[in-house]
């Protein structure tokens, strides 16, 4: 039921996309792709797959019409994880997406490990994908070690010298998910592989949040979603994966529009472009006035207002100095009742 909620929300939001399974890992898992299926989303569904029939098969049977085939690609992984050789990788994704087509699957092939992968290799690779109709390659940093410079080289390398369509899917091991997701884009990937909150292996994958917002305000490239509901989705997400969305998580976390120091809160109450790159409602949030350490007299005087509390200049002088002795004492900004009791 979870999932579906958080699908039928992402449907609405306008997302065109939903990776929603890996269906080979049993019946279950079938079960609850097929659910989603049965949604008529208009988002194409897609699965994950090891490249071999039987997991496209299983595919299949869920009701899927898109598959990401995944294959590893670096020398790394060849040798030491599979034991195997680049002619067994090629013969190994010409049979898998043979298979694919066979059955008019929407196919994007993944290269786990890309970004460690001999980018020669990888053309060679995407060339022979193109020659028997993939749709698209998926250029990974598995491992989340790319910077965001050394990224936009590699997928402009791989665009410049195979017409097939690239999409990139980075983690944040290093903490630039989200860089390296703009820096593929901006190489000339056009899909990007994003998870609500950046939840993921590891340290987790680039945020679809932060991504759609940088996108928009840092690359004015607006991808006309329904952002209004994202704090929203990110709850949702937050309280089915049993991972509560911290109050600094970047676009949505609680404190993002929360002004403490006098400058910040003064200048944001004359004009909120002072100190605010875009209007909170964009993503489902409010603008906070915290009182604590660093408050000034305008913003101490604006809570005050909204709890029907009028003080004289010399009073609320006295009285925020009262109020940055309790938040320095206790280490934390002061709450209503705070303020009230004070």
């Amino acid at each position: 039921d979870e999932t579906k909620q958080i699908a039928q929300t992402l449907g609405e939001i306008g997302i065109g996309e939903l990776e929603c399974g890996i269906p080979a890992m049993g019946k279950e898992e079938q079960a609850s792709v097929k659910a989603l299926v049965d949604l008529g989303l208009d988002a194409r569904l897609i699965t994950w797959n090891r490249a071999v029939a039987s997991d496209i098969q299983a595919s299949i049977d869920s009701g899927v019409s898109a598959v990401d085939i995944s294959l590893s690609v670096s020398d790394v992984h060849i040798k030491h994880k599979l034991g195997k050789s680049r002619a067994w990788i090629k013969e190994q994704l010409k049979v898998a997406l043979g298979f694919a087509k066979q059955h008019d699957l929407y196919v994007s092939v993944g290269g786990e490990d890309a970004s460690r992968a001999d980018l020669d290799f990888l053309v060679e690779l995407m060339t022979i994908a193109r020659s028997l109709g993939a749709d698209r390659f998926r250029f990974c940093d598995t491992l989340g070690l790319l910077d965001p410079f050394a990224t936009y080289d590699k997928v402009r390398y791989l665009a410049d010298r195979v017409d097939l369509d690239l999409e990139v899917h980075t983690h944040n091991d290093l903490g630039m998910a989200t860089a390296n997701a703009l820096a593929g884009l901006r190489a000339g990937a056009r899909f990007v592989n994003t998870t609500v909150n950046g939840l993921g292996e590891r340290a987790g994958n680039a945020a679809l949040e932060e991504v759609v917002m940088a996108l928009k305000h840092a690359c004015q490239i607006d991808l006309a979603l329904d952002t209004s509901r994202f704090v929203e989705l990110s709850r949702l997400v937050g309280r089915a994966s049993c991972r509560p969305v911290p109050d600094w998580k970047a676009v949505v976390g609680e404190k993002v529009f929360s002004h403490e120091s006098g400058l910040h809160a003064d200048g944001v109450l004359k004009f909120p472009g002072n100190y605010e790159g875009y209007d909170p409602a964009e993503v489902g949030l409010t603008r906070q006035m915290v009182i604590g350490k660093h408050s000034g007299r305008h913003g101490l005087q604006e809570r005050l207002a909204g709890l029907g509390i009028a003080l004289q200049p010399a009073e609320l002088e006295a009285f925020l100095e009262e109020v940055r002795r309790a938040a320095q004492v206790q280490k934390r900004p002061l709450t209503d009742p705070d303020l009230m009791r004070l």
